[in-house]
């Protein structure tokens, strides 16, 4: 099979997609690294993507975070499906489970460091600094590309 890019060998073609919408993306509450699944209208989306995706040259791996939303995102996409967390959405500290309107008035410290313009700014109760979450999925990122060269 031919390079997905004009690049050829030497570099590869990465392609990322977000996971579909839960029920807490709808009511607007902060997820972070807590696992609800997809609701119909993520699924929908998932199909949506797929499609789009398998219309296009095929992947060769998909890699996925391992919470359900992601996972199942991916698995709409393909079949086979390497599960790894370094590609895990941001931890959220003590903000994850909460609705953004709660966590501004039940966390004002800890929203005010997720709202930070700050990029090293930590979010209390373990959240990942915009730095940290940056580090950890572009490092995982490089792997695949490194991994995958000449390959989509």
């Amino acid at each position: 099979m031919p390079p997905a890019s004009s690049a050829g060998e030497h570099f590869a073609e990465v392609v990322v997609v977000r996971h579909g919408e839960t029920s807490w993306n709808a009511s607007r509450t902060i997820q972070g690294q807590m696992d609800p699944e997809l609701n119909d209208t993520g699924r929908q989306q998932a199909a949506m993507v797929a499609r789009r995706l398998s219309k296009e040259a095929k992947p060769a791996a998909v890699y996925s975070s391992d919470l359900k939303r992601a996972a199942e995102t991916a698995q709409t996409i393909a079949t086979a499906c390497d599960v790894c967390n370094a590609l895990r959405e941001r931890h959220m500290g003590d903000l994850q489970g909460l609705q953004y309107g709660d966590a501004v008035r039940s966390k004002p410290e800890s929203y005010k460091a997720l709202s930070s313009d700050e990029r090293n700014q930590e979010i209390p109760g373990g959240g990942e600094s915009l730095d940290q979450l940056s580090e950890r999925c572009v490092s995982y990122l490089n792997t695949i590309a490194e991994k995958h060269k000449g390959k989509r």
